[in-house]
C-alpha cells in the first residue's frame, strides 16, 4: 500500500533521498551523493579549500567570500531559510541540486536536455500541483501586438521582447517569437552582432505564471523545449550577442540571456530565479546558463533561495559582465 506523500517525503528525507543537511567546515568527506541538498557552512577564519564538492550550497560569514562561497551577514539565519525552503519543496529543491551537480559536466545541449526531462518529471509531481491551487490562473485579454520586435540596420540585429504590459514575461508565444527571431539573426547573410533587449519596465518578469503547470502531456512539453530553445539559439550565437538587461530579470528573464556572449545591466536590475517555490527548477536554461556563470553552488543557491540578486553582487559574480546606463 503506497504511504500518504508526505509520510513517503518524510522517511525517504531520513534515509537522506530529499530534504537538507547543514554541516560546519571544514569537512573532510566524500563527494556530495544522494538527494539531499547538502549546504556547507563556514563561521570564521579562513575559508576552507578542500572537499568543497561534497557540497550543493556553500554559505560564508565573510561578505566577500570568493566563488564558490555565498558571503551572508548570518550564517545561521541563512541556512535556516534554505532548510525551510527545502522542507516547503523537498523535491523540488533535490532535483534541482541534482541536475546542477551535473550540468557542468555535460556538453550544453546534453545539459538542456536533462534540465527538460527533469522540469517535465516535476510538472507531474505534487509540489506544482499545490503551487497551482493556491494560485489559480487567470484569463486575461491582450493586445495583438508582436512579442518579439526585430530591427536590422548597417550595424546591428536588434531583438526586443515586447510584452510590456506584462514586464516580457515569457509565454509560449515570445518563446516562439523569441526562437523564430533568433533564427533569422543566425541565417542573416552578413552575420552581424545580435542585440537583445526588452520593451518596457523590465527586461523580463520571468515565465508567465498564467502557463505555469498547463501542459497536459508532460512528455510531450519535454518535446516542445527540446526544439524551441531559445537559451540553446543564443548560446550558439553568443560571440555575435549581447544582452542588455534592466528592472527585474526574473526566471527565464535571466536564464536565457546569460546564454550571450555578453550581458550588460543597467543600474537597479535585478535577478531571481523563483522556479524552486513553485515545485519546479529553473527550465528556460538556467541549470545551464546560470552555472556556466557562477559556477554550481552559487546557481543552486540562487535557485533555492529565491534571492534578489543585485547588480553589485551580479557583477562580482559574473552573472553580468558590465553595468551601464
Amino acid at each position: 500500500m503506497a504511504l500518504p506523500p508526505s509520510q513517503l517525503i518524510g522517511e525517504l528525507t531520513a534515509l537522506g533521498a530529499a530534504g537538507a543537511i547543514a554541516t560546519d567546515l571544514p569537512y573532510a568527506g566524500d563527494a556530495v551523493s544522494g538527494g539531499a541538498v547538502r549546504i556547507g557552512i563556514n563561521r570564521a577564519g579562513g575559508l576552507p579549500t578542500e572537499s568543497l564538492d561534497a557540497f550543493d550550497i556553500l554559505l560564508s560569514a565573510d561578505p566577500a567570500a570568493p566563488r564558490p562561497w555565498v558571503g551572508v551577514a548570518n550564517v545561521d539565519e541563512a541556512a535556516a531559510d534554505l532548510v525551510s525552503r527545502i522542507d516547503a519543496q523537498p523535491v523540488a529543491a533535490t532535483v534541482a541540486a541534482q541536475v546542477l551537480r551535473a550540468s557542468l559536466q555535460l556538453t550544453f545541449d546534453d545539459a538542456l536536455a536533462m534540465e527538460s526531462l527533469a522540469y517535465s518529471m516535476l510538472l507531474a509531481a505534487g509540489g506544482v500541483a499545490v503551487w497551482r491551487a493556491a494560485n489559480p490562473a487567470r484569463m486575461r485579454d491582450e493586445p495583438a501586438i508582436p512579442r518579439v520586435l526585430i530591427d536590422v540596420d548597417a550595424d546591428t540585429i536588434r531583438l526586443r521582447l515586447n510584452r510590456p504590459k506584462r514586464r516580457n514575461a515569457f509565454d509560449a508565444a515570445m518563446r516562439d517569437a523569441l526562437c523564430e527571431a533568433l533564427a533569422f539573426a543566425a541565417d542573416h547573410p552578413d552575420r552581424l552582432p545580435i542585440d537583445l533587449s526588452g520593451v518596457g519596465p523590465a527586461f523580463s518578469a520571468g515565465g508567465d505564471l498564467d502557463e505555469f503547470g498547463a501542459a497536459g502531456d508532460v512528455g510531450e512539453a519535454h518535446l516542445i523545449r527540446s526544439l524551441r530553445s531559445p537559451a540553446r539559439l543564443l548560446f550558439t550565437l553568443r560571440e555575435r550577442a549581447t544582452a542588455r538587461l534592466h528592472g527585474a530579470c526574473v526566471g527565464a528573464g535571466i536564464e536565457v540571456p546569460a546564454a550571450a556572449g555578453r550581458v550588460i545591466a543597467r543600474p537597479g536590475a535585478f535577478f531571481r530565479l523563483p522556479e524552486v517555490s513553485m515545485g519546479l527548477i529553473p527550465g528556460a536554461g538556467g541549470t545551464a546558463t546560470i552555472p556556466r556563470r557562477v559556477g554550481r553552488q552559487r546557481a543552486c543557491w540562487m535557485a533555492i533561495s529565491g534571492a534578489d540578486i543585485d547588480v553589485a553582487t551580479a557583477l562580482a559574480w559574473g552573472l553580468i559582465d558590465a553595468v551601464e546606463p
